[in-house]
């Protein structure tokens, strides 16, 4: 049997299907890679079957006495349907990621023992010295294969570029000079391609192909408001076949458009990166199997999630770029039957994208902090040390050292849990990283273009992808001359929608962890531990924050309270009142009220908190006194810095406290800290269960 009908052969197994063909290129791929040994860099579109040309390249090499595929890919967790055809031809995939540590050693010395025909790991693998020196270093000179998934994360230019990526470049250089090399993509545009072109080393053919999607009817629904956008959802998700994806961008909206669905009686489940891996697998598997109508998702749920009959993509809000948008929308019907890609627009958009851009890259003065925090370190500093010492976020000092740490020359190493500066001098590329910025500022503007294109709207997708074959779709509401889906929405729905967005109360988790340090000892209490667990009868009750800040539901009238008004109107404590005794309900019922002291705006919290105490018929106890001027909570950026700034400010006046369930009210709650010493405070002066209740959440929730 020929090479051609063998893989033929092949593809059919994997896909369970006697009747399958090759795709139009895909055969190519495979052949160049196999017979010629050629570096290629596959655009194609999303569903095209990417991965079944390296798997299939696989298949054969491996009947050639070839070694492993080497497979670089940041979707590990979403590839468990790829895995699974792959082992119908005989391929055994195995993958290397931090939900199976318990596997590690087994998969190393299987790979090692040429047993492993596929071994899959993330671009963050690479700089671990262990992974590299027991398994790379071992298997370098045998890799049958060098796939590199998702290639576009190479590039800077690109709209998910990784600092880890950039190891990979050296890894290539690294390789015996005749093993193939693949990367592959569904989203770059010429730029895009370009660069990888060049990271990736010479020699490397492109294979383009047309990026339209035959069976994809787009549309575009302006809405502006929050409530109207969850009515049109209530109100035509039932209505379209099958079951698919809704789109938020952050964390937050997808917890809330998804109970504000469930309320409606729509079987929808949020999805982000807040979830584990089982979770996850969970609920794709769900999603999958047609269990659920829609998981409502961050961009956690993105690249690499393959359900052919997905029916539709709703974004609640609009994306950042078009490249974002083709590749989510691009979900949905892979099988060729008609899916729905509607696009909706949200006034809170372009301040959510712009936070986005500002913190893709850290500050140049981030990185300086962290230099020299380390600089004045003789033995190297933890990621915690580094907190104590500087006010920025774990988050952000991570992204500082990531980047510094992926330079060819880097200024930094780690050396066990500790990261060290070198003699290395960094320079940082400002030009380069504004220029990067402003790439994605267009990428934004192009977005709202799109939002406002009358002409094809694939086409415009297409031509904004640098795709030559670009060309009316002929299915999208603006070539078929109407809506897809009406615009409308009843007016009773929309008022549904704004009396659950009052409604969204959000849980204040009590912490049940001291600090790593003594950032409280002015207090007296004890740590039992670095990061030790706090004393049970310390710690506050679950609570209620009744509003995200500043937003649709009660959110704006507490901001607007706060900075425009300098009072909380009654509203907001009728609000309370409801959400307390309605929904809330607290057990056991408070008997007094008490609030958190301000010295910047004295008679805001307390004023309000006594109107509140009042309209639940409670006395309110003023026995919190600030004892100290501070910073502003809200500028400490971690836990070092929050809880060093609340040591020794707040007293309590012990013949004021009352044995007994009490109401701890503040304007906002953030981090948790002031809230938590609160009530450490109140319980060892002899109060009963203490709960916090806030107007607003004010920490980001993003994706």
């Amino acid at each position: 049997m020929d090479l051609k009908n063998q893989c033929l052969k092949y593809l059919r197994q994997a896909l369970d299907d006697p009747s399958a063909t090759f795709r139009d290129g895909q055969w190519e791929a495979i052949r160049d890679i196999v017979s010629k040994q050629k570096t290629l860099l596959l655009v194609r579109r999303t569903g095209w079957g990417k991965s079944m040309v390296y798997f299939l390249a696989t298949r054969l090499l491996r009947d050639r006495g070839a070694g492993p595929t080497l497979l670089i890919s940041p979707l590990l967790s979403l590839m468990r349907n790829q895995i699974e055809a792959a082992a119908r031809i005989g391929i055994n995939a195995e993958t290397i990621n931090s939900s199976n540590q318990d596997e590690w050693d087994r998969v190393e010395r299987d790979t090692r023992h040429g047993d492993v025909d596929v071994l899959l790991i993330s671009p963050e693998r690479l700089a671990n010295d262990q992974f590299r020196a027991r398994v790379l270093n071992r298997v370098a000179d045998r890799v049958g294969l060098f796939v590199v998934d998702e290639a576009h994360c190479i590039s800077d230019w690109g709209h998910d570029f990784r600092p880890d990526y950039q190891r990979i470049t050296r890894i290539l250089q690294a390789m015996p000079g005749n093993v193939p090399v693949l990367g592959t993509t569904a989203t770059a545009n010429d730029r895009v391609v370009q660069d990888v072109v060049e990271q990736i080393g010479p020699g490397v053919e492109v294979s383009r192909g047309p990026l339209a999607r035959a069976s994809l009817r787009l549309q575009n629904v302006k809405m502006r408001s929050p409530t109207d956008r969850m009515a049109w959802l209530a109100k035509h998700v039932p209505d379209i076949p099958g079951s698919g994806i809704v789109y938020t961008l952050t964390v937050r909206d997808a917890r809330r458009v998804a109970e504000w669905l469930q309320s409606q009686g729509i079987e929808a489940y949020p999805y982000s990166g807040r979830h584990d891996n089982q979770e996850r697998a969970k609920l794709e598997q769900a999603l999958l199997d047609n269990d659920v109508k829609a998981l409502v998702a961050t961009v956690a749920l993105g690249m690499g999630f393959d359900k052919p009959d997905l029916g539709f993509v709703i974004h609640y809000q609009r994306p950042g770029s078009v490249v974002h948008y083709y590749q989510q929308v691009g979900r949905a019907g892979r099988d060729g039957n008609t899916a729905y890609g509607i696009l909706l627009h949200g006034s809170e958009d372009d301040d959510i994208i712009d936070y986005f851009i500002r913190s893709s890259f850290p500050a140049e003065a981030h990185v300086d902090e962290v230099l020299t925090a380390l600089e004045e370190s003789e033995n190297g500093l933890k990621v915690r040390d580094i907190e104590k010492r500087i006010n920025l976020r774990k988050g952000d000092i991570r992204q500082v050292l990531k980047l510094l740490s992926v330079q060819d020359r880097s200024p930094v190493v780690k050396e066990g849990s500790r990261w060290v500066r070198t003699p290395v001098q960094y320079e940082p590329n400002r030009e380069k990283v504004e220029a990067i910025k402003q790439i994605r500022r267009e990428e934004q503007r192009e977005m709202q273009r799109y939002m406002q294109h009358d002409g094809c709207l694939m086409a415009f997708l297409q031509n904004a992808l640098d795709d030559p074959h670009a060309g009316p779709c002929g299915i999208c509401a603006s070539c078929t001359g109407g809506p897809l889906l009406l615009e409308t929405v009843p007016e009773s729905v929309a008022i549904e929608a704004a009396q659950f967005l009052r409604r969204s109360e959000v849980s204040i988790e009590p912490r049940k962890k001291w600090p790593y340090t003594d950032s409280l000892d002015a207090y007296g209490w004890e740590n039992s531990g670095p990061y030790g667990t706090m004393e049970h009868h310390l710690r506050m009750e679950e609570g209620r924050a009744l509003s995200i800040w500043g937003d649709a539901g009660w959110g704006q009238l507490v901001k607007q309270g706060k900075y425009r008004d300098g009072h909380f109107d009654d509203r907001l404590v009728e609000a309370a009142q409801d959400m307390i005794q309605g929904r809330w309900k607290p057990d056991p019922a408070p008997q007094w009220v008490t609030c958190v002291p301000s010295n910047g705006r004295p008679k805001l919290v307390p004023d309000y908190a006594r109107r509140l105490a009042n309209a639940l018929n409670l006395p309110f106890v003023p026995c919190v006194q600030k004892v100290k001027n501070n910073e502003s909570q809200k500028d400490m950026e971690n836990t070092e810095q929050q809880t060093q700034n609340l040591n020794g400010v707040f007293d309590v006046t012990p013949s004021l406290v009352r044995n007994a369930p009490v109401l701890l009210v503040d304007d906002t709650v953030d981090s948790k800290w002031t809230m938590t010493v609160v009530t450490a405070l109140l319980r060892e002066a002899g109060a009963g269960p203490v709960y916090p209740f806030a107007l607003a959440q004010t920490t980001p929730t993003s994706t």
